[in-house]
């Protein structure tokens, strides 16, 4: 079993920041990439950030220079600063990763529950 638990969200307001957080546990053999995605109301689920295991790092347009996602290896867990918010970055934000549970085993996907965001104009 993998579990992926997130935490940091809540409200603020227009021009502040918030750190997300993501832990991986359980049956954890290797993290490979990681990210975190977002789903507002009436939207799809979209990427914010991803970074794989070296610390390569990819961004979507939207957030890019106001954002940082980064990663501690040694303790399985992805971060992401969001700094100079938006209201429109209102969302529901979940981690992803990809988690091998044994050598040979594949490396499926798997999903946090969400941590809220909420940004006031």
């Amino acid at each position: 079993q993998v579990q992926l638990e997130e935490s940091g969200g809540g409200l603020a307001q227009a021009g502040g920041s918030l750190r997300l957080s993501c832990g991986v546990s359980g049956s954890v053999f290797r993290v490979e990439d990681m990210g975190w995605y977002r789903e507002a109301p009436g939207k799809q689920r979209e990427l914010v950030a991803t970074i794989t295991l070296s610390s390569h790092t990819t961004y979507a347009d939207a957030v890019k220079g106001r954002f940082t996602i980064s990663r501690d290896n040694a303790k399985n867990t992805v971060y992401l600063q969001m700094n100079k918010l938006k209201a429109e970055d209102t969302a529901l934000y979940y981690c992803r990763a990809e988690v091998a549970t044994g050598w040979g085993l594949g490396m499926p996907e798997y999903w946090g529950q969400g941590t809220q965001v909420t940004v006031s104009s």
